[in-house]
């Protein structure tokens, strides 16, 4: 909901009080003036997710809205077993021993009061464990925050945190509400939690002792209840040895441990997650999902996946997206994972590392052509990034891409990407609540 606080009638922060206690999950951004700043930072703590300040830029809105919207998404979206979600529904998938194992952690420890740490290879899927434990446990009915520790620029992790006071640094002209505040009888979510600062882990230390903070430049102490869960890719305990993070902290976070196993070593739920991929995007773009055959998904069960469960995810897009409805063989699967690495180029999403290893097989002499192998693959994911964003709309695509509708399409015939035909998206259904 985006609202103002002035309103006729019922004032914005009794809207906010009694929204919020109808329904809590709901995302409410607050639209305000200058001289009622410190009235939208109450409606903060009310449980508003943010506010903006008059005048603002219209992007400005839209990216806070669509802010707004994927938090939305996170709480309401209902993590379910492959085997019961529906179409293009969040699943969690795997039959395996090792994901079973998962299943039974997250029931065991998800209604207790602990803290949790995710620990796992990045794209082995940390985010929907999390919140998997937040869904089953008596916090499922207020606020799921998310922030990934990585994304932050050091100089304002802090602050997104735990908030700030107005002058506290340069560009801080109000007082502003972190993370945490905004979480309070709720579960905040830290992701990549290894690359927090020093000096935020002891702020954070703090929190999770005594659930106390002070915001930045601030002198009043703020105590708040929530349950923190941590995912981090990295080792800690080494980390722990090089003093780039705090043991104390470290023990304080490993109350309990989940640890997400990577996709080489549960292998045959591969079958099943392509399965899903196929199904989920087949329905987004509105075609039949297509068969495919066991050599095909024996080939790809014979990948390393450094990349795991996200680059399995993007190679079955890329399937999709050259099947054109047909069923999918081996040797399409061959094509694909060639244009996507080779034995000697790394599997990672990455421009510099692809630039790196294709120089690298030149520099041997088994290249001539790099300069048009990147710029083929650079514009192939571009093309397939616009295509799935505008669920297959190619005149949307070409419209965010600087295009004719005509030369997008010459482009994805020559690149072999065949997007759903339907030129409008159908409105989105947001998913019903699960039930208790």
């Amino acid at each position: 909901m985006l609202t103002d606080l002035r309103l006729p009638g019922m004032g914005g922060l009794e809207l906010i009080r009694q929204l919020h206690a109808a329904q809590p999950r709901l995302p409410v951004v607050l639209m305000t003036a200058h001289g009622t700043i410190e009235t939208a930072i109450e409606a903060t703590k009310f449980g508003a997710y943010d506010y903006l300040q008059k005048p603002f830029e219209m992007p400005e809105l839209i990216g806070l809205l669509h802010r707004a919207a994927d938090a939305s998404h996170l709480m309401r979206d209902p993590v379910v077993l492959a085997a019961e979600a529906p179409a293009g529904r969040t699943a969690l998938v795997g039959t395996s021993r090792a994901m079973q194992d998962v299943c039974k952690e997250i029931g065991r420890v998800a209604a207790k009061p602990v803290t949790v740490l995710i620990r796992g290879e990045t794209g082995t899927g940390k985010e929907l464990i999390a919140r998997a434990v937040y869904q089953h446990s008596d916090r499922a009915k207020a606020a799921f925050i998310a922030i990934n520790c990585a994304a932050v620029p050091e100089n304002l992790l802090e602050s997104e945190l735990f908030g700030h006071e107005r002058g506290s640094f340069t560009g801080a002209d109000q007082r502003r509400i972190g993370r945490f505040e905004q979480a309070n009888k709720g579960t905040l979510f830290l992701d990549e939690i290894g690359d927090l600062p020093l000096q935020t882990q002891v702020k954070l230390l703090r929190v999770l002792q005594q659930q106390t903070f002070q915001r930045v430049g601030g002198t009043e102490m703020i105590s708040v209840d929530v349950r923190v869960i941590a995912a981090t890719h990295r080792d800690l305990e080494v980390m722990i040895s090089e003093g780039k993070f705090r043991e104390d902290l470290f023990h304080r976070l490993n109350v309990v441990t989940i640890q997400l196993p990577p996709l080489r070593e549960r292998r045959e739920d591969i079958p099943e997650f392509v399965q899903h991929f196929l199904k989920k995007y087949a329905a987004e773009f509105g075609n039949e999902s297509p068969a495919i055959s066991a050599d095909a998904l024996a080939v790809l069960q014979a990948e390393p996946w450094p990349g795991n469960v996200r680059e399995l995810e993007n190679v079955t897009r890329r399937l999709l997206l050259a099947a054109r409805g047909l069923s999918i063989g081996a040797d399409a699967v061959r094509q694909t994972l060639a244009v996507r690495t080779s034995d000697k180029t790394p599997s990672a999403n990455s421009l510099p590392a692809l630039a790196a290893a294709l120089l690298a097989r030149a520099q041997r002499g088994e290249l001539h052509d790099v300069h048009a192998q990147v710029l083929a693959e650079a514009e192939r994911e571009v093309l397939t990034q616009a295509i799935l964003l505008a669920q297959g709309n190619q005149a949307k695509a070409a419209r965010w891409l600087g295009l004719s509708r005509l030369t997008l399409r010459e482009k994805l015939k020559q690149l072999g990407l065949h997007p759903g035909q339907h030129e409008e998206p159908q409105p989105a259904q947001f998913p019903k609540d699960p039930p208790r």
